[in-house]
């Protein structure tokens, strides 16, 4: 892999490490140096526990709807740190469990709810960043979908007859053919392609940089290098003092597994990413992406990709291992046999990346449920409310996630309260070292079963076994 020299490591929490995080973090125009860390102890109506899109979201919004209301983010990094910062930039409609299961959860018109709600969310974003001047990137051109063999293609049309069958109709989703699937995204092998409207690229650290600007002109305080070590009704606890709030609200998803007594609550699994240096006019006319649309494929082992503002390809896939006892270190974010991995596909799937540059390599984690399955909830008796397990969707979930989370403090009887993934309970992971053989068990059947279908090409029948570890929802 061709990559870019890499200078000498700055110190850790400076602004020049953070830059260093990410292509969105070193392209996002942004100085990052640290906010003030908490002064001391202090009271809130409503504490926020993490500033990346879910906590951010949530206090936005209310702030929006009640000016008044003392409402603090804290951090234990800087605002975008996490997952917010370093994702593949889809803002898409994509909820971590399956329609299906929804519907066996709470019925099939509220599995349906969620899915407009969903839709709606993606929508909601760009409107939100074009009336704060947020400039993210935000361009609404879909999701392509590419089947690259047999079973992939018995796979995508299998998918587009289960959505007919729940209502969906071709403008949320389509089959497009190996034509005009080609011209849009010009993959090698190529059969065809699924095809939604419902997904904006984002440029994320820009994003949610932006969305902290917002909630601090609205009133909001966001605490940075201000971790928590303990959180309970009432309020919280740091290293810098106290919060006292009546409310107390935890957006901390992959990184949950460090509070006190949540270790279990969410896995923490590694996705990683690369992006290319600006491609030339000539690449693009091949390989399509003309509406900007974010892009995968049908295999099992997830991908994702989308072209940049600036003309990049920034690619990531799953793959890095799941690290015992749920452990979260920097080294991880980079994987040199992974990111080798994924520059090997993005060269199968664009051919004509042939001596391009990669000039950024990253990753970070990402939260898993045991079901799952995302949830939202706040319980008003202890003031406790919670959002995450997005299982890599967390983009526009995470806005409807701040949004439900804001009507839930403030007793609102709405739509989005009653959805179905509101309230809802995952088990809690199994003990080590269950779960890490488990995870990475999981991990090893998906990459069998993209082996076993390019050898076989027919479905892979360790598909049906993929399906009972995820709950079919995945």
């Amino acid at each position: 892999m061709t990559t870019v020299a890499a200078a000498p490591s700055p110190l850790p929490g400076t602004a020049q490490a953070y830059r260093r995080l990410s292509l969105w973090h070193d392209t996002a125009d942004e100085d990052w140096t640290p906010r003030p860390c908490l002064p001391g102890d202090t009271d809130a109506d409503v504490v926020v526990v993490g500033a990346g899109f879910t906590g951010l979201w949530t206090a936005y919004y209310l702030l929006r709807a009640e000016p008044s209301l003392r409402v603090l983010v804290l951090e234990s990094e800087v605002a975008g740190f996490g997952a917010s910062g370093r994702n593949g930039g889809w803002c898409s409609s994509l909820f971590p469990t399956s329609e299906q299961q929804l519907a066996r959860l709470g019925g099939a018109a509220a599995a349906r709810d969620l899915r407009l709600a969903m839709q709606d969310t993606v929508d909601e974003v760009g409107r939100v960043a074009r009336a704060e001047g947020i400039d993210a990137h935000y361009a609404k051109g879909g999701t392509l979908v590419a089947a690259r063999t047999p079973a992939q293609l018995r796979r995508s049309e299998l998918e587009v007859r289960s959505a007919r069958a729940l209502g969906i109709g071709p403008e949320d989703l389509e089959l497009l053919g190996a034509a005009e699937a080609t011209e849009r995204l010009g993959v090698t092998d190529c059969l065809g392609a699924t095809a939604t409207p419902h997904c904006a690229r984002v440029h994320p650290a820009r994003l949610v940089r932006g969305l902290a600007r917002a909630v601090e002109r609205l009133g909001g305080v966001v605490r940075e290098r201000t971790p928590v070590t303990a959180l309970r009704p009432g309020g919280v606890e740091t290293p810098h003092g106290r919060v006292r709030a009546a409310h107390v609200l935890r957006a901390t998803e992959g990184f949950t597994a460090r509070l006190p007594g949540l270790r279990r609550a969410v896995a923490p699994v590694y996705s990683l990413m690369l992006a290319t240096e600006p491609l030339s006019a000539a690449f693009w006319e091949q390989a399509g992406l003309q509406r900007a649309e974010t892009f995968s494929d049908h295999r099992h082992l997830i991908i994702y990709g989308q072209r940049t503002a600036d003309d990049r390809l920034a690619f990531g896939g799953r793959g890095a291992p799941y690290h015992f006892a749920s452990s979260i270190r920097a080294p991880y974010d980079r994987d040199a046999s992974v990111h080798a991995e994924l520059w090997r596909t993005l060269r199968e799937l664009f051919p004509a990346l042939e001596g391009a540059r990669v000039t950024h390599t990253w990753g970070g984690p990402l939260g898993i449920a045991r079901d799952w399955m995302a949830s939202v909830g706040h319980d008003p008796a202890t003031g406790l409310g919670w959002a995450g397990g997005y299982v890599g969707d967390g983009v526009g979930t995470a806005n409807l996630a701040g949004r439900t989370l804001a009507d839930l403090v403030l007793g609102r009887d709405t739509e989005l309260v009653r959805l179905p993934w509101v309230g809802h309970a995952s088990p809690r992971w199994e003990p080590e070292p269950l779960r890490w053989l488990g995870v990475n068990a999981g991990l090893r059947l998906t990459q069998l079963a993209d082996l076993e279908e390019r050898v076989s090409g027919r479905p892979a029948r360790l598909s049906a076994v993929l399906e009972r570890l995820t709950g079919g929802g995945h």
